[in-house]
């Protein structure tokens, strides 16, 4: 059965300073850019208010351009304990505003999103912004966040694609 309608996608590179947003359409095989962005919070405030300009941030981004589903990348663990519960928190906005907004969230670690974007598992953001690029000519972003969101988007298009592919083969 082939998709008639695009299917718009946001995804998401969660971060408590920065936050990046990229949207996608798909049809079929077909990959078109949208929009892209980040979503910074002032380091001035303290953490409930600066989790808030998060919220009110995506929230905006997700009326504003009417995304059908959401991927957020998943958090790595790093040596700072203290920074990594920070980013799991700002992460925990990332998944709750599309919920909220009744979305479907796939979430993917950071491997997956590289092998989806460039084949491997390992390489670096420069890479990546190339290929988000190649992939998509007239994609802009502002920052790396956003090209990381554009690269989680991406990499949903293709496990999106899949996981149709084998329901409607187990269908059968």
């Amino acid at each position: 059965m082939l998709m008639e309608t695009p299917i718009r996608i946001v995804g998401i590179d969660p971060g408590l300073r920065r936050t990046g947003w990229g949207i996608v359409e798909t049809l079929g095989n077909s990959l078109r850019f949208v929009a892209s962005g980040t979503i910074t919070s002032d380091a001035q405030c303290d953490l409930a208010s600066r989790l808030c300009q998060l919220h009110e941030g995506l929230s905006a981004v997700i009326h504003g351009h009417k995304p059908d589903e959401a991927a957020v990348e998943q958090t790595f663990v790093n040596k700072d304990a203290v920074a990594t519960l920070k980013l799991g928190q700002a992460r925990g906005i990332a998944l709750l505003v599309p919920a909220l907004a009744g979305l479907p969230v796939a979430e993917y670690a950071p491997n997956a999103v590289k092998k989806a974007v460039i084949g491997v598992g390992h390489g670096e953001k420069k890479q990546i912004h190339m290929m988000v690029k190649v992939l998509m000519p007239k994609a802009t972003f502002d920052t790396d966040d956003a090209a990381d969101a554009l690269a989680i988007a991406i990499c949903h298009t293709h496990h999106r694609q899949s996981a149709q592919a084998r329901a409607a083969f187990a269908a059968r």
